[in-house]
């Protein structure tokens, strides 16, 4: 009963809010705190409300809070010992390495045939060895900052 009236009474103030907001011309916003206004007595007609404020002062539904805290918590410990662990790294790497194996290291790129691409160009001219880049600027600018 108590918790009806508080649910209307926030609802009211909402509803309240929002037409002040309209009033603004803010019309969006007044929309959206419409809205949340209404879902308070939403869950007062369709019995939400009941059935919580009795699940609040129920011993079985405490107990049956606890049990779940109890799994979530040896759950996020397992997850904990087997991230420290390492156990399904393992399995990762494993899976990696012989996926890696399943393709021959050494297969060239298939032949699609003779006809299928024109001839071949001959080899290139190597070009001439690009000039070794000079740093002494930088070891200068290096030895003026004692490094």
């Amino acid at each position: 009963m108590i918790a009806e009236t508080v649910c209307s009474a926030v609802s009211a103030a909402g509803l309240g809010i929002a037409a002040i907001t309209a009033y603004r011309k803010r019309f969006l916003a007044a929309t959206r705190l419409a809205a949340y206004s209404l879902v308070p007595v939403g869950l007062v007609m369709t019995g939400v409300v009941g059935w919580l404020a009795d699940t609040a002062f129920s011993m079985k539904a405490w107990a049956g809070f606890g049990v779940l805290g109890v799994a979530w918590l040896l759950f996020m410990i397992s997850r904990a010992v087997e991230r420290r662990s390492g156990g399904t790294r393992k399995e990762r790497k494993a899976a990696k390495a012989a996926q890696r194996e399943a393709v021959a290291p050494a297969a060239s790129a298939p032949s699609l045939g003779q006809g299928a691409r024109p001839a071949a160009q001959p080899a290139a001219k190597p070009k001439a060895a690009a000039p070794k880049e000079d740093f002494s600027d930088i070891e200068a600018i290096l030895k003026k900052h004692g490094i």
